[in-house]
């Protein structure tokens, strides 16, 4: 595969003014939202454009993959750090303080701008009122309404984005606002790794390969840990029912631990709670702790980083333990294989395992119907054995405590 990325003119996208006026192929959301999107672009400045906005509207594990690649854009753009705003999401608004420090962070539901006319149009106003010199999108996977739409309401002097993944209900729209920014930059088929692509795009302003690296995030020791001792931190959620690998299976795993000396923690939203009080009623406060839904986002940190290990499904959690530089053990699945995880060899630490079961059915983008209903794992999900987990789990335990075990 060629590791070079490819600029893209906007004029690839056979746009012409009156289609731009009155474009094809649009969603009735989009028409919805453009008479106050058109207000929001066109309001007047009355202040010299200055710096550089990245938009990074999507979800924990996004972030933690695109952080390193951040840190050469001061360089690549040309601009001071104390000069470049993260436009995120209220997901991570939490852990902004410590892992963009340095940075100007905004935060935006992501859902409202989506979905609510009048919170969409304030924020848009505050996007245009930032008035960056230069915005960046490099997300490979993003939405047009959410992240196009903010980079085009804030109209700045210069736009650069990458090349999104384009299905058929999305064309249009991808095609009217990529045919009005100053450069798109192909980062390479589909399923190459985002920490590949996040490099590649940054090399490509930066005029020279900057090689991806490993997600490392810069988080301070916890103050009081919620958790002493020796133990394992078992992440059994996950937004989609899909993803999550059977709770019994966790279960199992939370018992075998605790045979071996090793003290369980369940973590997670309190919304992910899929099998009632499954793991209440199997936690003794001794060895089975069960912390679900009595965390924030920042004391997740706190608990992964001291953790002896960290098993987790494909979820945002996951990356941030890898991040932390925690033994991390993900059960994972074939939606989008290789696009998130597992890491490629070259960017995956040695106390890192990803364990899945191939099956003929991966790259269904998650669009499975090899199940009777919604709240099931996906079959490709729920094929991952126990002893493979168990496997890797002893792979990556430190020595001190694997060689006991």
């Amino acid at each position: 595969m060629n590791d070079s990325p490819v600029q893209m003119p906007p004029s690839a996208f056979n746009t012409n003014w009156f289609w731009r006026a009155v474009p094809a192929g649009m969603r009735r959301r989009w028409w919805l939202f453009r008479p106050l999107d058109l207000i929001a672009r066109h309001w007047p400045l009355f202040k010299a454009r200055r710096g550089l906005a990245v938009v990074r509207m999507d979800g924990i594990g996004d972030m933690v993959l695109f952080r390193g690649a951040l840190d050469h854009y001061a360089e690549a753009f040309d601009v001071e750090q104390k000069d470049i705003t993260v436009v995120g999401c209220h997901s991570w608004c939490g852990l902004a303080s410590e892992i963009f420090k340095g940075y100007a962070v905004i935060t935006i539901n992501e859902h409202a701008y989506a979905k609510k006319l009048f919170y969409r149009f304030a924020v848009n106003l505050k996007m245009r009122h930032l008035a960056p010199a230069v915005v960046v999108s490099d997300a490979y996977f993003r939405r047009a309404l959410m992240a196009d739409s903010l980079v085009w309401a804030m109209a700045p002097a210069k736009s650069y984005v990458s090349y999104p993944y384009i299905n058929e209900p999305t064309r249009s729209e991808y095609a009217f606002y990529m045919s009005g920014v100053d450069r798109v930059v192909d980062t390479g088929p589909y399923p190459t790794h985002e920490l590949d692509r996040h490099a590649r795009f940054v090399s490509y302003f930066a005029g020279k390969k900057i090689a991806p690296g490993v997600p490392d995030l810069n988080w301070p020791e916890p103050v009081r840990p919620l958790v002493t001792g020796c133990y394992v931190v078992l992440n059994p959620g996950s937004n989609e029912y899909g993803r999550r690998w059977p709770l019994e299976n966790y279960l199992a795993l939370a018992t075998w631990l605790k045979a071996r000396g090793l003290t369980a923690v369940f973590v997670g939203k309190a919304d992910e709670r899929a099998t009632g009080t499954l793991i209440t009623d199997l936690a003794d406060d001794e060895r089975i702790i069960d912390l679900t839904g009595k965390t924030n986002v920042a004391q997740l940190l706190d608990l992964m980083k001291k953790a002896a290990l960290v098993i987790s499904n494909d979820t945002g959690p996951a990356h941030l333990a890898i991040g932390l530089g925690a033994a991390t053990v993900v059960i994972i699945g074939g939606g989008h294989f290789g696009c998130f995880v597992p890491y490629p060899k070259h960017v995956t630490p040695e106390n890192v395992r990803f364990v899945y079961h191939k099956m003929d059915c991966y790259h269904c983008f998650w669009r499975c119907h090899k199940r009777d209903d919604k709240f099931q794992s996906f079959p490709c999900v729920a094929a991952v054995s126990k002893d493979a987990v168990r496997r890797a789990c002893l792979e990556v335990l430190p020595e001190r405590i694997g060689s006991v075990l």
